[in-house]
């Protein structure tokens, strides 16, 4: 009997600081501020770099893809179009691939609490997770200008960006849980997990319309849960239409198992960060 209620124990004990996050919000939330500081500390531009480096990237991309190649989203589209298009796919995409690849080494490099039995290591990759997210916030505010700009419209649809962003936030936490803590048995996880996202980059359509997906290759796309997120992003931005429902139902499946997966394994091993670092 007794190692029945041991085993129940800790199983409470495994989740028990994932419902007090909440109550930590304020200490999330003053980690995400100084990293956000010291990212933009002592540049000219200081918060400006949020909004300049995803329009540096636009630029190269649209002048590749659009300007060399003659790329175009939707039939008659011009290279503003594909511009557009191509941001709103990247400012998803490159949220989660920011809060993944900072959680790599996020616990390594604050090894001086890992040896303190009473700090919430769990904080760390959200802290890492809200700064992406307040990066992307930026860039749909960037976005949206550019909206304004070339169509002179914004659709009511972007209401349901809400709606989007709660799946999208449970997938970049349980990923940054899950690679937080392999990052510290493992110091090669920031080099292998920045070529496997490039390579899910290039497996979702960002930079190229669904439609060019030859038929033999789409069942492949329509696996790549970040495709059905992206389409979402495109519909009630761009096309104001609401999401793809069944999209994005496929999409909060695979981010609740996500986010559930990650986070178990985070605290099924974080009593070995101290003897491994």
């Amino acid at each position: 009997m007794s190692n029945v209620i041991s085993a129940q124990a800790a199983r409470r004990a495994v989740w028990r600081p994932l419902w007090e996050l909440p109550r930590r919000s304020n200490l999330i939330v003053s980690l995400a501020a100084r990293e956000l500081a010291a990212r933009y500390r002592g540049s000219a531009l200081g918060l400006m770099w949020a909004l300049l480096t995803p329009v540096v990237m636009i630029s190269i991309y649209t002048f590749i893809f659009a300007g060399i190649f003659g790329a175009r989203f939707g039939v008659g589209g011009s290279a503003w179009d594909y511009a557009i298009y191509l941001f709103c796919g990247l400012l998803p995409w490159t949220a989660f691939q920011e809060s993944v690849q900072l959680s790599a080494n996020v616990i390594v490099a604050r090894s001086n609490l890992v040896k303190r039995v009473v700090f919430p290591l769990e904080t760390l990759p959200v802290a890492q997770v809200l700064v992406a997210l307040a990066n992307q916030l930026f860039g749909t505010l960037a976005l949206l200008m550019a909206i304004i700009v070339v169509r002179q419209q914004v659709h009511a649809t972007l209401v349901w960006l809400p709606v989007l962003a709660v799946p999208q936030a449970l997938a970049m936490l349980g990923a940054a849980w899950f690679i937080a803590a392999l990052g510290v048995f493992l110091r090669d996880t920031a080099q292998a997990i920045g070529l496997a996202l490039t390579a899910w980059m290039f497996l979702t359509p960002i930079i190229y319309p669904e439609a060019v997906v030859p038929e033999n290759y789409r069942r492949f796309i329509d696996a790549n849960p970040f495709t059905a997120l992206v389409r979402c992003y495109r519909r009630v931005l761009l096309e104001g239409a609401p999401p793809d429902w069944r999209g994005l139902a496929y999409f909060s499946a695979f981010a609740l198992v996500l986010f559930v997966s990650g986070y178990w394994w985070f605290a099924r091993t974080r009593k070995n960060f101290a003897d491994v670092i």
